[in-house]
Formats: structure tokens, sequence, C-alpha cells
């Protein structure tokens, strides 16, 4: 642990001592079990090998001024994590189940919570998965439910300091959820091949537009988008879009702060209306955007070189919250 250096932490993963793991089984949900073992031995005909029956959740644990452990808002990703499952045709954790898992794998990896004032965090990826052999194509009969932990740094190297963003019509990134459903939680493969395409140019993130006709905002790499426009919070809405529960915090903080909140279809071409822009999620917290990048219309929209005043009000409430600084009206915090 004296190894760590907490202000200088990457985001990916260090080993941690514990996971907490329970298995669906002859109808029921075992009795959770804490483990070292990092692997997970399953048959070969798994539904999660075979037919992408899994989905992840992602949250994050803070130590705050006070000391305290907080979780963020553990309800919103046992609920998330249920759509997930029922969509998927997994069997769904209770709530209470998860929550119960999260706060037990935090506690058993309590060493590795960073310290307050090092802007790093804990954070925690609840996974489920279908276990189970098939070889048809329907659901298992087995499912895991694993959460496991690792601190983390800020998610973009620039930390609060505004990205370029590139807009990719080339790759098609597809969700695993077909057209007309709500997006669920569990793969960003299909994201992959375009971010890597981004990379290449230099960007480390990339905008994707609508998967049909390409004249709306979806998301920003693997975060939501807003924009600010006179005195509005924009943000996309789309069966695409993953419901980000930090966008949704946001929308909250925002109206609080005298913000107008629009969740609409965001056409591309407001890209140049906005006077602030940003992404935003778990991993990314709120990370604004410096400018956008569309080479197809060889256009570049630019938001400036640090960030705007609105995504500044924005982060401090959010992580005022969150690191125990501000009171926290709405209940949001789990303190363990």
């Amino acid at each position: 642990m004296e190894n760590i250096d907490w202000g200088n932490l990457g985001f990916g993963y260090l080993k941690t001592d514990f996971n907490v793991r329970s298995y669906w089984r002859d109808g029921k949900w075992e009795t959770p079990t804490v483990t070292s073992d990092e692997t997970i031995t399953m048959h070969m005909a798994a539904t999660c090998l075979h037919y992408g029956q899994e989905a992840f959740e992602g949250l994050k644990a803070f130590r705050g001024k006070d000391g305290l452990v907080r979780l963020f808002r553990v309800e919103e990703n046992a609920r998330r994590m249920i759509r997930s499952a029922e969509y998927l045709r997994m069997q769904p954790p209770t709530e209470e189940l998860f929550v119960e898992m999260v706060k037990t794998a935090v506690r058993a990896n309590e060493k590795y919570i960073p310290p307050y004032g090092t802007g790093a965090s804990l954070y925690i990826r609840p996974l489920l998965i279908g276990t189970g052999p098939q070889v048809g194509v329907k659901p298992a009969e087995e499912y895991m439910l694993m959460v496991f932990v690792t601190p983390v740094g800020p998610y973009y190297k620039t930390g609060f300091n505004p990205i370029k963003v590139i807009i990719d019509r080339s790759h098609d990134r597809s969700a695993p959820h077909g057209t007309g459903h709500v997006k669920v939680g569990g793969n960003y493969a299909a994201s992959l091949l375009s971010g890597d395409w981004g990379h290449s140019q230099g960007y480390p993130s990339v905008m994707y537009l609508d998967s049909c006709e390409k004249k709306y905002i979806d998301e920003c790499g693997a975060a939501n988008f807003y924009g600010i426009r006179d005195g509005s919070y924009i943000t996309p809405k789309s069966t695409s879009v993953l419901p980000s529960i930090t966008n949704k915090s946001l929308r909250t903080l925002a109206a609080d702060l005298g913000l107008k909140v629009e969740e609409r279809p965001v056409a591309v071409e407001e890209l140049a209306t906005f006077s602030e822009a940003g992404a935003c999620g778990t991993a990314a917290v709120i990370s604004p955007i410096g400018s956008v990048y569309d080479p197809d219309e060889q256009k570049t929209y630019t938001y400036g070189d640090t960030a705007g005043p609105w995504s500044v009000k924005l982060y401090d409430a959010l992580r005022g919250i969150q690191q125990g600084e501000t009171d926290d009206p709405y209940g949001w915090n789990t303190i363990i």
C-alpha cells in the first residue's frame, strides 16, 4: 500500500485483496462469498461466452473530507443492473443483494480507498454473467454476480482540462440491444474499433451519432454528452444512449443552479451553438470538451482551453456531495 502513488493513479486495473460472488442456482441466489481468487471458472458453453448474456455496472466509493466512506447513488446502479438483466433475459439480483455485495466488497478492500484530496477514488465493478451451458439460443439456468474494486485516478489524462473529440461516421458502433430498446450496460466492444481510430488521429474521445441517419448526437466515447447554451443544459435523449447516473445527477444539479434542462434529440449542427460542452459519466465524472472536429464536414467546433463556468459549477457541486464537502440534500450518498 505504501507504494501506491495516489495522486498519480491512472484509470485501469490495480489488484486489490478481495472480490464478492453469488450464484443463482436451483431457483435462488446463494449467500455471497468473499474470495481472493481473481479468476472465474466456467463451462465452455456458458451463455456469456456465446450469446452475450452479460451486464456490468460502474460506480465509485469516496473517502470524504470527514474521513467517512461514501457510495454514490448505489441504488440507482442496482436498478439499472436489474433493467439490464431483465432485457437480456438473465436472472436479476434483488436491489438488496446488489447493494449488500457492493458494501461488502468496499469494506473488504477499505485500505485501497484513496485518501481525500488525492483526486482518486475506488472504482466498483459489479458484473452479472450467464454461467450455465447452452448450445441453443436461450437463457442460461445459472448466473453469477460478482463485485470487484480497484483504485483509479482520472479517466482522461487531462483531468479537468478540456479534451479534444472527433466525430466518427465511418464506424458503426451499434449497441448490442437492438433498435428501439433502451441501451443496457455491459458491452463496449463495438466501440473499440472506433476508439482506436480516434486515438490514431490524436483524439482521446470519439463522438458517436445516431446509427440510422447520422444526424443526431448519441454519446461521447464511454460517456454521455451535454452542451450549454443560453442558460440551458442540453443532453441527447436516445434509446442508444446509456442512461448515465452521473448525467441524471447533473440534470438535477443544473436545474437547482438555475439552468433550464433539455433532454431531447440534439442535432449535430447544434455543436456550433454551444458555449460549453462536456462528457460525463462515472469514470469521466465531468470532462470538459475543448473542441469537436468533424472530418466529414471539415469543421472544428471550439469551446476554449479551460473549463467553462457552468461546467466548473456543476463539477464542484457534484464532487462536493461525493466528497462530503457539502450537504447532500438529495440523499444520494450511502455512508459505510
